[in-house]
């Protein structure tokens, strides 16, 4: 298969399929969802859930994967549609549209091109030239090599062969000066362009092929884990661990963890020297590590080693002083991660004063320079909004309660995100890369203080702080005063800095009845 399509070409060929799956609404209906979120580059909502409740209308509180099949089944029939489809009328269509095995992500790319030029010669058995690697003029951010073929056809002598063979020679001769040229041309700029270095400074080569066995992406591996694919709060998928070489994998004590609506996600853990080397197509990723301290390890000589191409990304890191306590989720970000140049993602645990372990690990499609935004709402289950944007489910807490029945609130196109909240003295510790500043956008609504409450309603019935790593963002706050009953108000901050674990941690400290908050988001600064 050839080049990654460009977006225009994309849309065009996804309507010819679309329109040629007409008398199959509901496989036009599963590739319409899964194609149109991948091109607009929001592959995490691309998940066995999503399209269980949103394509096939399966129930959102109900859906399990283990015993409802219909996602499997109408994908595996999707792929082999798109597989007929191209053998038979989409045949000379430049596009190919086609969903890789084990993902629900589909993948457009351009048919290779063969350029077939007849030269007469003198030789009497056919010569074919591949000019390797010949790069011609792409659409803006491809990135990929493009080969030209030149087959070169044997025809039978003629009295006036050497006239024709220096006319040949000639016109192969003019196509590899041509080709070499345009190839160092191409390099030349590309090598100058600011988009292929890396925050370090070192070269993005992305122009190197991905691995035949590249892994798709979102990638969630349960380390240590054995078995079928579990699915988590939000609705994504996270497989049986792989990639791996060395340590030993282990159950872990079944105690309660702290600030993740995920707990499945610590069960098994890997200890050792150890480490992963995971295919990856070139680009940029989002790395998410993800531990936890159990006792009754000896947290003073915890320390271990984390490297990715064999760059430190954790220094002698110890789980229990980040994660301030034991059993309590610690996630670790890392934006702009890329895979080496051989094609490989290489990440090393090893030891320092202590045997390193690991819970989970998570790869998403990365942003230039930029972590991907994260979303959170106080309710038990995803919310996508009018945008289109995911929200995830509660996560990142510690303490509070969430209301029992959801509220209707007005003033917002998106209701659904202010419908719960979370009330109490309670704190968020929001993971993030150390390297960026943050905008925090807090959403709220006073969902309990209504005409047809009880006792005094009014200002001054709820009144409370909120912190930011210490910092006061917010002080003697009434949502009621600000915006009445059931009416959507967000509150917004700019340049917050993490705290040194990566961190960003917000209290809300009640002065007159609980703190509430119904949605959370936080946005990376960087350009």
């Amino acid at each position: 298969m050839g080049q990654v399509a460009d977006s225009e070409s994309a849309y065009s060929e996804l309507e010819a399929v679309l329109t040629a799956l007409a008398r199959n609404p509901r496989l036009a209906k599963l590739l319409k969802f899964v194609s149109e979120r991948s091109l607009q580059g929001r592959t995490e909502e691309i998940n066995e859930y999503s399209i269980a409740t949103e394509v096939f209308d399966r129930s959102k509180a109900t859906f399990d994967g283990s015993t409802d099949s219909i996602v499997r089944v109408e994908t595996f029939r999707l792929r082999k549609r798109l597989k007929e489809y191209y053998e038979t009328e989409g045949k000379n269509h430049a596009v190919v549209i086609s969903l890789p095995v084990r993902s629900y992500v589909p993948e457009f790319h351009c048919r290779n091109v063969s350029l077939e030029v007849s030269i007469p010669s003198p030789i009497s058995e056919a010569t074919e030239l591949r000019n390797a690697p010949f790069e011609s003029s792409v659409a803006e951010g491809s990135k990929n090599l493009v080969e030209t073929t030149i087959h070169v056809t044997n025809h039978p002598r003629s009295d006036d062969w050497r006239k024709r063979m220096w006319y040949g020679l000639a016109a192969i001769a003019l196509l590899i000066v041509l080709g070499f040229g345009a190839r160092e041309f191409v390099l030349r700029m590309r090598s100058a362009h600011p988009e292929n270095l890396t925050a370090a400074g070192t070269r993005n080569d992305t122009r190197l092929a991905a691995p035949a066995n590249a892994a798709h992406v979102p990638l969630r591996l349960l380390v240590g884990y054995q078995g079928s694919p579990k699915i988590d709060s939000s609705g994504a998928y996270w497989e049986a661990d792989r990639y791996f070489s060395g340590g030993a994998a282990f159950e872990r004590p079944h105690l309660p963890v702290s600030r993740t609506s995920d707990p499945m996600l610590f069960d098994q853990w890997r200890t050792g020297d150890f480490s992963y080397d995971i295919p990856l197509a070139p680009g940029p990723y989002e790395l998410h590590l993800f531990f936890v301290a159990t006792p009754p390890e000896d947290f003073k000589t915890q320390f271990f080693n984390v490297s990715a191409n064999g760059e430190l990304l954790l220094s002698n890191f110890n789980i229990n002083a980040d994660a301030l306590g034991t059993n309590i989720a610690d996630e670790k970000v890392f934006k702009e991660i890329h895979p080496d140049k051989d094609g490989y993602l290489h990440l090393k645990f090893f030891i320092g004063r202590s045997a390193p372990s690991l819970n989970a690990i998570e790869i998403l499609p990365g942003l230039p320079h930029r972590q991907q935004p994260v979303r959170l709402v106080m309710q038990p289950t995803a919310v996508r909004d009018h945008s289109g944007n995911l929200w995830h489910s509660d996560n990142y807490f510690s303490n509070g309660a969430t209301n029992d029945q959801p509220r209707t609130v007005s003033g917002t196109p998106d209701p659904n995100l202010y419908a719960w909240e979370r009330y109490g003295h309670f704190t968020y510790s929001i993971p993030v890369d150390t390297r960026g500043r943050y905008t925090l956008v807090l959403h709220f609504a006073e969902l309990y203080w209504a005409p047809e409450t009880p006792g005094s309603v009014g200002v001054g019935s709820r009144v409370f702080r909120v912190y930011c790593n210490g910092s006061t963002l917010l002080d003697d706050f009434d949502i009621f005063k600000e915006a009445g009953t059931q009416h959507a108000l967000t509150k917004t901050f700019h340049h917050l800095r993490p705290s040194q674990e990566g961190k960003l941690d917000i209290t809300f400290d009640p002065i007159v009845n609980y703190a509430t908050v119904s949605a959370i988001e936080v946005i990376d600064e960087s350009e």
